[in-house]
């Protein structure tokens, strides 16, 4: 089995459309969930933007887990060190069940106390803190599920991805179906069908990517599941390299959550636009996104084979990929928004409202193509330090940008959204120039 990567486009493409179909199919799945929810009301859609923001959060530090050992991963594949990678892989699904056991307690603890106290709508912070009780328990599943990305995509069998995502999309759409409005002999349950529905779609998937593994053989190979000495020196690596990156994207979302909630006081109307300027970056974004995610492998691939001279060319030949990519997604997307703005059933004067601000986040888009590259190429040469810096200075300029257009002046949400602008330019602009610099050559890890 080949290991190691070459950094030529066809390298490039075999490994990032692969992560982009697997990214394909839960981004409909969410779709799909608020398409569902959307019809049971304006207040639904609302609270779903609110719901599914909050267990972003969690679910983004679950992939500063994945990223943060698939950089690991990458680099005992380029140094063609299989049985070291196993290692990495099973301490790490312990790592990330001892993460979700806190995300379920701070969930109860803390998190009915925090909505009813930002959102202003009673009837819609009950709502919100309802279906997160139920939603939070779909957490361990979620985190092992997403370790299974760090293993496929750091061993560059990225084409295997798709099963355990299909499996998890068909089972959540039709449980989300039957629960929410009660069909195919399934109690009717309403907003909360879509906790239920999504938990046991991710448990599937889950089963389905096990089942893949172990009938390739792949377990073997890399000596997964095998019981072995606990080895406290691999945790400490994993956390060291993950934790800065689980920090930067909770921070990340956290500010989201924070811009929703400002929304939030604008009123239901804009809080469901604003949902469904989401659904439109998850489905816009799934390339931008899974270029980025082969950056990082590459990258660490590369360095780990000690071809330190050839990993500017090969970011610039993935930007090439992801920015025309996201071009064209763009402009299909501008040509035809009524189009996808019509699937959330909210009539013409909601349609009229989101077409403004459906341009300020295209625009966005084609900024992330090529910001999220770059930052993950800094994931990749293991100083994820810096990652967190770049992020953390970033978020302190997009928050106060966002209270003062949102909170402070009260301006329209086609203001609040052109925040996106000011992330990604900032993104862009500091780890361009760290990467740049050299400053990340020679870093062991």
């Amino acid at each position: 089995m080949e290991l190691q990567l070459n950094t030529s486009y066809r390298q490039i493409l075999g490994m990032a459309l692969p992560i982009s179909l697997a990214l394909l199919v839960p981004q409909i799945n969410f779709i799909t969930n608020n398409i569902f929810l959307s019809k049971l009301g304006e207040k639904e859609l609302a609270s779903a933007g609110i719901t599914g923001v909050y267990y972003l959060i969690f679910a983004v530090i679950g992939n500063g887990l994945n990223n943060g050992l698939q950089a690991l991963i990458s680099r005992r594949a380029g140094q063609n060190l299989p049985k070291e990678i196993g290692r990495l892989f099973n301490h790490g699904a312990w790592v990330s069940l001892a993460v979700a056991a806190c995300g379920i307690a701070i969930t109860y603890l803390f998190a009915p106390i925090i909505m009813h106290a930002v959102i202003h709508d009673r009837e819609i912070a009950n709502q919100v803190v309802d279906f997160l009780l139920i939603r939070i328990w779909g957490l361990p599943l979620l985190y092992l599920y997403v370790m299974r990305n760090a293993f496929l995509v750091g061993t560059n069998q990225t084409r295997f991805l798709v099963w355990g995502t299909l499996s998890e999309a068909l089972v959540n759409i039709f449980l989300d179906y039957g629960l929410i409005y009660g069909h195919f002999g399934l109690p009717k349950i309403g907003f909360n069908g879509a906790a239920y529905a999504s938990i046991i779609a991710e448990g599937s998937g889950l089963l389905v990517i096990y089942f893949v593994i172990r009938s390739m053989g792949l377990h073997k190979v890399f000596g997964l599941f095998e019981r072995g000495p606990f080895d406290f020196s691999i945790i400490k690596l994993i956390l060291i390299q993950s934790s800065p990156l689980v920090v930067q994207y909770a921070i990340s979302i956290i500010s989201w959550e924070y811009f929703y909630i400002l929304v939030e006081h604008h009123g239901a109307r804009d809080l469901a636009i604003s949902n469904t300027m989401r659904n439109i970056f998850g489905l816009s974004g799934i390339f931008s996104w899974a270029f980025a995610s082969a950056t990082n492998s590459m990258v660490s691939n590369i360095l780990g084979q000690g071809k330190t001279n050839e990993v500017l060319p090969l970011i610039r030949k993935i930007i090439t990929i992801s920015f025309s990519i996201s071009l064209v997604v763009v402009t299909v997307l501008n040509i035809w928004p009524e189009w996808f703005l019509s699937f959330f059933s909210q009539g013409e004067e909601f349609i009229t409202h989101g077409i403004p601000v459906i341009r300020i986040v295209s625009v966005a888009l084609l900024m992330m193509s090529v910001g999220t590259v770059w930052l993950n190429a800094v994931t990749g040469t293991g100083n994820t330090i810096v990652n967190l810096r770049i992020e953390a200075i970033t978020i302190v300029i997009y928050s106060i940008y966002t209270y003062l257009v949102l909170e402070y002046w009260k301006l329209p949400i086609t203001w609040g959204w052109g925040s996106e602008w000011v992330y990604w330019i900032s993104m862009f602009s500091m780890a361009f120039l760290y990467m740049r610099s050299g400053r990340w050559k020679g870093k062991k890890i």
